[in-house]
């Protein structure tokens, strides 16, 4: 008898899930998901810390009004059409500083297409008007077994060289690059011992203020990303690498109109020249676009204290110095073959390379690179690569 009730009842609720199935699958009655997250959502006051569950931004505008945290294992997703604005705000410290960070063990995902790519602005149309994104992740760095982000102030780095901080694809990062002082300043996108299980794809950093990209560290790998400046704000480097950044880099496209710093600027460790891991990177298919007028800082690639790593296909277009490398380790690491840039070629380049040791004695560089007037570059040669269209501005 019990065992008829078990199965008469059985089927009962099978029976009503099929039900709920069908009139589910009709189209006439969509389904409400709870949210999964402690996190109050509010699209005209987008801040404060994420600590569980998954958050989700629809497309749409969300006005971000302070730092949005984003802590151990919780996430952040944000579809395609997204836009998040950060509002202005004047003489700002702490908490009223607008920028998203990702912290260790947490995780983003950015779900933009070459059509409807998300969007991180600002209600100011100009350079250093909030911070940007911030990602902390727990793979290795060589300033120690972890360290303290220079903003955010978060935790970064650790021993878990595929660490997973998420997946970004076609987002706009625009006019970023707050600044608390001269030494510390956000960038477009800051990438702080982030693992190599984390997809980074299709971004550009639109008229920052600081860096476009930089890396403190990391196994993560990057592709098809652009930077470009052309307000009168002196932006800085187009990317910049730091503290034993070993990932991959493909597709990278940067070009100013403006007084900016280099293309790259490329570090091993500013404190110990051979502290390891070394950053040594390999990166292909570049294309590095200066202003030959107004340069004060007229280096395409800059390779100093003690970095290593693999250039190819490269084009560097309207720089005073192409290529410039410094200090006695990094030109140990340039003949010993593990520091190069291949397959290079020059256009409107005054100096292709120049070189100095520690001292400052200057030095023959002419072993750093090769060349080859068909280089393609980021895909075509010193003009606008075709993967840029649809979802970039300003090109």
């Amino acid at each position: 008898m019990k065992n008829s009730i078990k199965k008469t009842l059985g089927m009962a609720v099978l029976s009503m899930a099929v039900l709920a199935s069908s009139c589910t699958d009709s189209g006439t009655d969509p389904i409400i998901e709870e949210p999964t997250s402690t996190f109050v959502l509010n699209p005209s006051d987008l801040k404060g810390n994420i600590n569980d569950g998954e958050v989700v931004l629809e497309p749409g505008t969300y006005k971000l009004t302070g730092k949005l945290q984003v802590n151990n294992g919780a996430k952040l997703r944000i579809k395609a059409g997204a836009k998040i604005e950060a509002t202005a705000v004047a003489g700002a410290t702490g908490e009223s500083i607008r920028y998203i960070a990702v912290s260790q063990g947490a995780q983003i995902f950015v779900e933009g297409t070459s059509t409807n790519p998300v969007i991180m602005t600002a209600d100011v149309k100009a350079p250093e008007s909030w911070g940007g994104l911030v990602i902390c992740g727990k793979a290795p760095i060589n300033k120690g077994t972890t360290g303290v982000a220079e903003v955010s102030d978060l935790t970064y780095g650790g021993t878990v060289a595929d660490d997973n901080s998420g997946s970004i694809k076609y987002l706009r990062i625009e006019y970023s690059g707050y600044r608390y002082s001269s030494t510390k300043e956000f960038n477009g996108l800051s990438l702080f011992g982030v693992g190599n299980g984390t997809t980074i794809e299709y971004v550009q950093a639109y008229e920052g203020s600081d860096d476009g990209f930089e890396w403190f560290g990391g196994t993560v790998n990057a592709k098809y990303l652009v930077v470009n400046n052309a307000a009168s704000a002196v932006g800085d480097d187009m990317f910049d690498w730091t503290e034993g950044w070993v990932g991959t880099g493909e597709y990278w496209y940067g070009v100013k109109k403006n007084a900016g710093n280099r293309g790259i600027e490329a570090d091993n460790n500013s404190d110990n020249q051979t502290a390891a891991p070394y950053s040594n990177p390999t990166i292909r298919n570049i294309t590095l676009i200066g202003n030959l007028d107004t340069d004060p800082e007229p280096q395409g690639i800059k390779l100093r204290v003690g970095t290593k790593g693999i250039l190819d296909n490269v084009v560097l277009s309207k720089w005073k110095v192409g290529i410039d490398v410094e200090n006695d380790v990094t030109l140990v690491n340039v003949a010993a073959g593990s520091l190069k840039v291949t397959n290079v070629r020059f256009d409107q380049v005054t100096t292709k390379a120049t070189g100095k040791t520690s001292a400052g004695v200057t030095t023959d560089l002419a072993a750093v690179y090769t060349e080859n007037a068909s280089a393609t570059g980021a895909g075509n040669g010193a003009g606008v690569p075709t993967w840029t269209a649809g979802w970039t501005v300003g090109l």
